[in-house]
């Protein structure tokens, strides 16, 4: 949960990150940034700033902006439907990104889950984002990500995008920010 007066404060930070980024938000787009807290009121830890520019039935472009060390927990983009569920390509703009997908694990990982939280990561391939370098994530995949010392800036696009269908391995994860 938020108060109203942390969502602007927030807002307006995940704006400089964009600014920092070179991205040019329109006022509109700047009102419209939502705060994800994924239910655990603990944002600078656990969220991201997302921006979506389009959703469509076939594709989806966000904008994410990622505070300092700041953690998308891990989940999955599941069959919705009978459709396929999303599939991501990450595309890092600023700061640096460290990407945990399915795979041989790092020797050596860059990241450490959230205090606390441990148990709910369980992939550990790295991918290492720098600015102008993209990944791809496949559909029913699980993935976690997190930014760099300084923060980051990551251009998403995907499929189309059902963020309340997705499956995090943390059940106390809820998608939806409450705002007091």
């Amino acid at each position: 949960m938020i108060t109203k007066v942390e969502l602007k404060q927030r807002q307006d930070e995940a704006f400089a990150f964009f600014r920092k980024a070179g991205l040019v938000i329109t006022p509109a787009e700047h009102a419209q940034i939502e705060v994800a807290d994924f239910g655990l009121s603990e944002f600078t830890r656990t969220g991201l700033g997302v921006l979506v520019y389009v959703n469509t039935l076939r594709c989806c472009a966000k904008e994410l902006a990622m505070w300092p060390r700041q953690t998308c927990p891990e989940h999955r983009h599941p069959n919705v439907r009978g459709q396929p569920g999303k599939e991501e390509t990450f595309r890092c703009r600023w700061g640096r990104v460290y990407l945990y997908v399915e795979g041989a694990p790092a020797a050596a990982p860059h990241c450490r889950p959230p205090a606390g939280r441990e148990a709910a990561y369980t992939v550990w391939h790295e991918v290492v984002l720098q600015p102008g370098e993209q990944y791809t994530i496949q559909p029913n995949t699980k993935h976690w990500f997190q930014a760099g010392d300084e923060g980051a800036v990551v251009s998403e696009f995907s499929t189309h995008s059902t963020d309340e269908n997705d499956v995090f391995t943390d059940s106390a994860i809820g998608r939806e920010t409450k705002i007091l």
